[in-house]
């Protein structure tokens, strides 16, 4: 069965939240918050194995000018097959045009978004406030 990308937001809590500690992100220890995080974003882009998430990623945007986009997540046993870069494609198509498209990638990640056309943004530095451990 071919894996297919929606960007429906009929997704159970419960799927997300595997997904994310099936990676080991920290942001699943706070549920309720990730939950309604992922579904109030401006996109939200999932991948499906039939009826098993198998990836998610979101943006958060003006819809004009800027567009961040702060999760991407495949299940484990589905990374290297090319569903991050499905995904990633749906949300740069939805954001073709738009004048600054960024994220913040950790280091082992960095060449997957250079094959993506994301480049390193100057000079800057990531900075930020965060309660939690990794993601």
């Amino acid at each position: 069965m071919p894996i297919t990308i929606s960007d429906t937001r009929d997704i159970t809590q419960s799927d997300i939240i595997n997904l994310y500690k099936l990676n080991g992100w920290s942001s699943a220890d706070k549920p309720a918050e990730l939950y309604n995080g992922l579904l109030h974003s401006h996109a939200l882009y999932s991948a499906w194995d039939g009826d098993r998430l198998v990836g998610i990623g979101n943006a958060l945007s003006d819809g004009y000018l800027v567009v961040y986009y702060p999760h991407l997540l495949v299940h484990p046993d589905y990374q290297g097959k090319g569903i991050g870069q499905l995904i990633m494609d749906s949300m740069k198509a939805k954001y073709k045009g738009i004048h600054m498209q960024m994220l913040t990638a950790d280091l082992e990640a960095v060449g997957f978004y250079e094959k993506m056309g994301f480049v390193r943004a100057g000079k800057t530095e990531p900075m930020w406030i965060y309660s939690g451990k990794e993601h």
